[in-house]
């Protein structure tokens, strides 16, 4: 059964001595042993306070130790936040840097995969250095950053495997040598069974079917879901019997399935040696279904699997427990004695808390210092206040920050306007601090890299006298084949985007021109869309995900959300994923293709740049800078805009227009009206009207809402007008009072203003079928005058009488 089983450094167990393959069989118990021990420690810690809250790995050991055998440098891992032991046994992390995360150490040195950001067993590998720039992924095992929500790591592995396809096939990405070795990667996949009910498994299951990438994904089986049995959660209760049907045939495509059971480390060590290798080597995805698990603490620290397990099972579980069925075939075997294995055990208990204990003490370190300097500065204070203060610091038995900073601010509080020896110092040690905890807790929402969009040179467009007028999609398309044809990374896919070039023509003729590799469709799945371009994004390509209609980003809205927005910011920095998102939206008839649901976006997607151009051109330059640069985005077209007549600028695949920057496209001295997108030209054509009655607007076009008028060309247009109006066709209080806010708070805009500033937006409801349903449940270029009209009328009734009395 071990003919052809490797170990940890992809050496054949049959060439090795037995005492050889005796070392590894006792290392892999050994890694088990410490793995469980830190499950039973680290929820320990968990409910006597030290950490908040803890979801380990027990009963999945051997399972992830034969995983991590046939795990190579420059493979990927997309992971279930219970695979600490496959982590540990492929040196990803160690018990120290697990320690560390659970008690939320805010040093990156300690937790690596997020600096206390994220809960225990979310594990990253950082692929990036202080820069921003990337590292070489092919000598290093690589492990995507985990999230909570139960199937979201599944979207992903399509990007991360077909990654390896394109490498594979495409010699001219060969220069990207520190991305692949030629496309010789697989991408493990790993997923509770409870989460397979999901509608992201079927979908990412069927796509890799579809497209034949190499990856293996693990079902770990330990028939529940919390406390949900199989029987409940999937049809037959077994979600390989209905998986059958995906089974790849002979000049068919589909996947290979294999169901061993997890105490099995022999079937286990065969079965992913095998899977590994047809993965890898023939391109074919493969799942590996692993029965017979058991789950012994139950879900989590906040509850106990004895509530809704029954005596039998909780005794089936201690009979087959994967460690201990091991220890039984270690010692059937011959080995080890049970002195070596009893030996073995106090070892890998005595280790584990060496560790927990070196990890406790570096946490502890940093907030006892920081603890330390409060009190020296709180005792220097005379103030009866401060000295209890300084007191109740003294006597915790566990500093934490919260505690010692909240101390702070009630003394500064307390101090406020006197002249108290020693406040001086403690504010400037609070400011300073302050500094520290912004970058602890608040940064790395962007990479902030070297090649942020916000380093790339502004190029105006360049017009001559023979510049063309075209339909505003003939734009986009020569500005994405210029730039296609300029960097090979480029990639597009989504809906119709491949064969006819997407439905509104953006990339029409592309696929001829530069291959089926470059520019393809998809099925109709937005998780897999989006995920797709997530894990290409991170392997060193530039992908344009599609997702086609705007409405439609609701059904993609987990993956985006969940995984694409906070990955820079969850691992602090360590992982970016610079995928384009391109959509259309605004402004068209019925139900359900009309939708512009911006505070969805701006609710759920900070993390992107979300850009929304009020014509082609204007799309050009956004797509021109952000393929310069490295930090994901969302582009929203005009779906109204394709066939309205604009110049094509001479430079339509090099100029650029700046992320985060409006424009001033109409000067004027009465009112402000800020506006984006579609709406914008319902505003111009209000402007029109306006000046007849003797009213002229200033209009600033917003171009991209996150980030928002980083040069406060808002607040400098108020100063001049001191009113102000927001139009836009999302919902009342959607993305028009973000802007409302982002100009009265954030640029001081209140100040400016010498009457009530108003929103203009669409409808509560979405807009009914025709254009006279658009006209009643959208901003109109009527309503643009009448509301224009209305403020004008507030600050002089006598020169602008009321037009409805």
């Amino acid at each position: 059964m071990f003919d052809t089983a490797f170990d940890q450094n992809n050496e054949s167990i049959s060439t090795l001595s037995f005492d050889e393959f005796r070392k590894i069989i006792v290392n892999d118990y050994r890694t088990a042993l410490e793995s469980r021990y830190v499950s039973l420690l680290g929820r320990k810690e968990v409910l006597t306070g030290k950490a908040k809250f803890g979801i380990f790995g027990d009963g999945k050991e051997l399972a992830q130790i034969a995983m991590a055998k046939v795990f190579r440098n420059g493979d990927w891992r997309s992971g279930y936040y219970r695979d600490q032991t496959f982590i540990f046994a492929s040196g990803i992390s160690d018990v120290y840097r697990f320690f560390s995360q659970l008690y939320a150490h805010p040093d990156v040195e300690a937790d690596p995969s997020s600096a206390g950001r994220q809960m225990n067993c979310h594990f990253s590998t950082r692929v990036l250095d202080d820069q921003g720039n990337w590292l070489d992924q092919t000598v290093q095992k690589n492990s995507f950053s985990d999230i909570s929500t139960t199937g979201g790591q599944m979207a992903r592995i399509l990007g991360l495997g077909l990654a390896s396809k394109l490498y594979k096939q495409n010699r001219n990405l060969d220069y990207l040598s520190y991305f692949s070795n030629r496309g010789n990667e697989v991408t493990f996949c790993t997923i509770g069974n409870a989460a397979t009910s999901e509608g992201v498994f079927f979908e990412v299951v069927n796509a890799a079917g579809v497209h034949q990438i190499p990856a293996v994904i693990s079902i770990w089986d330990d028939g529940y879901g919390i406390s949900v049995s199989n029987e409940t959660q999937t049809t037959k209760g077994d979600i390989s019997e209905i998986l059958k049907g995906f089974q790849k045939e002979e000049l068919t495509n589909g996947i290979e399935i294999f169901k061993v059971r997890g105490w099995d480390y022999a079937g286990l060590c065969e079965t992913y040696e095998q899977a590994a290798n047809i993965a890898r080597e023939k391109h074919i995805p493969c799942l590996i279904h692993v029965t017979e698990l058991t789950q012994p603490q139950g879900h989590s620290s906040s509850g106990s699997h004895e509530r809704y397990k029954s005596q039998e099972r909780l005794q089936w579980e201690t009979d087959f427990d994967c460690i201990a069925k091991m220890k039984e075939w270690i010692q059937s075997s011959g080995i080890a004695t049970d002195e070596e294995l009893d030996q073995l055990d106090r070892d890998a208990k005595d280790f584990v808390r060496q560790e927990q204990k070196r990890a406790w003490t570096d946490y502890i370190r940093t907030l006892t210092l920081e603890a330390k300097e409060a009190i020296d500065l709180l005792s220097r204070i005379p103030n009866e206040k401060a000295d209890f203060a300084a007191k109740k610091l003294q006597s915790m038995v566990e500093p934490s920050l919260k505690e010692v900073y909240g101390q702070v601010r009630k003394i500064l509080h307390e101090l406020k306007g006197k002249d108290t020896e020693g406040r001086q110092e403690l504010l400037n040690w609070y400011k300073v601090k302050q500094e520290i905890n912004e970058k602890r807790y608040n940064s790395k929402l962007f990479t902030d890299g070297v090649d942020s969009p916000f380093n790339v040179p502004t190029v105006e467009a360049i017009y001559s006298e023979d510049s063309k007028i075209v339909d505003g999609r003939e734009v986009l398309n020569l500005c994405f084949e210029e730039n296609f044809q300029r960097d090979e990374r480029l990639l597009a896919f989504g809906e119709d985007v491949g064969k006819i070039g997407d439905v509104n023509q953006g990339f029409a003729g592309l696929q001829d021109k530069l291959g089926a590799h470059r520019v393809f469709d998809t099925g109709i799945r937005e998780n897999s869309i989006i995920g797709k371009g997530i894990g290409l994004a991170i392997r060193g390509l530039k992908p344009i995900a599609e997702i086609q209609y705007l409405d439609y980003l609701i059904y993609g809205i987990t993956v985006a959300s969940d995984d694409l927005a906070s990955l820079s910011y969850r691992t602090f920095g360590g992982q970016k994923a610079p995928v384009i998102i391109r959509t259309r939206g605004h402004r068209l008839e019925g139900v359900w293709h009309s939708g512009s649901p911006m505070s969805v976006i701006l609710g759920s997607l900070r993390g992107l740049h979300v850009c929304v151009p009020r014509n082609m051109t204007q799309a050009a330059g956004m797509y021109n800078t952000l393929f310069r640069s490295d930090e994901p985005a969302i582009v929203v077209e005009c779906l109204n805009g394709y066939r309205l007549k604009e110049r094509l600028p001479e430079n339509v695949g090099e100029f650029t227009v700046p992320i985060g920057y409006a424009e001033r496209i109409k000067e004027g001295q009465d009112i402000t009206v800020v506006s984006y997108g579609s709406t914008l030209r319902v505003v111009e054509e209000a402007a029109v009207e306006l000046e007849r009655l003797g009213i002229f607007i200033e209009i600033i076009d917003a171009q991209t809402l996150l980030p928002f008028d980083k040069g406060q060309l808002c607040a400098e247009s108020l100063k001049k007008t001191n009113k102000l109006l927001v139009v836009d066709e999302d919902v009342p209080g959607g993305a028009a009072a973000f802007i409302l806010q982002e100009i009265l708070e954030n640029q001081n805009g209140y100040y400016l203003l010498d009457s009530q500033p108003r929103t203009l937006t669409a409808k509560a409801h979405r807009p009914p079928y025709g254009s006279d349903g658009d006209y009643f449940s959208k901003p109109s270029s009527d309503d643009v005058v009448e509301t224009v009209y209305a403020i004008m009328h507030e600050a002089n009734p006598e020169k602008y009488p009321s037009m409805f009395e």
